[in-house]
């Protein structure tokens, strides 16, 4: 599989490496892609700052419910033990077009929240969080909004999260703005 190091301004980040696997170079693979079973769609691969020289590769398998990857030319436990947790990046360009009310996690990030019944800015989109149950869109508010309350608002299809508009960088919420 290629894969090289370059800027990483365009690059996400959808995996890391893991406890070696063995003694031939291979290590367990951490997938942040969702489901984990997308890493294996994915075959141009990054990382930062030359970590690894000529960085590429040479395969991913499925193990049970991990995954077993390995770098071309680490052939050697002791080799690939020092590279434990190093970030494994692709080109956002790679990733798969999304349908219409649609976004990547990190397209949300400054993206203007609005209630859908009030047509209230309530702020913007300042980070995501994740507190064990449900994913929360963490709303900053700006200038132009209703007021100066922060929000966390939980990432709910359907019953708070009414639409998104990637080309509007908008956000419509269903949300009263007293919680």
């Amino acid at each position: 599989m290629k894969a090289n190091n370059k800027n990483t301004e365009n690059l996400i980040c959808i995996a890391s490496i893991g406890k070696p696997r063995g003694l031939k170079g291979e290590f367990f693979l951490n997938s942040y892609c969702n489901p984990k079973e997308n890493i294996l769609e994915y075959s141009n691969f990054y990382i930062k700052n030359n970590s690894i020289p000529n960085f590429q590769i040479e395969y991913i398998k499925k193990l049970n419910s991990k995954f077993c990857a390995k770098v071309t030319d680490i052939n050697d436990i002791d080799a690939i033990k020092k590279f434990t947790n190093l970030k494994i990046y692709i080109n956002k360009q790679d990733l798969p077009k999304l349908d219409d009310n649609e976004a990547y996690w990190f397209e949300l990030i400054d993206m203007e929240v609005i209630d859908k019944d009030s047509g209230d800015l309530l702020g913007k989109v300042s980070s995501l969080k994740n507190f064990g149950a449900q994913d929360c869109l963490e709303i900053n508010p700006t200038k132009l909004s209703v007021d100066d309350e922060k929000r966390l608002i939980p990432f709910i299809r359907d019953e708070f999260i009414q639409s998104i508009e990637r080309e509007k960088n908008i956000i419509y919420v269903n949300w009263d703005k007293t919680f």
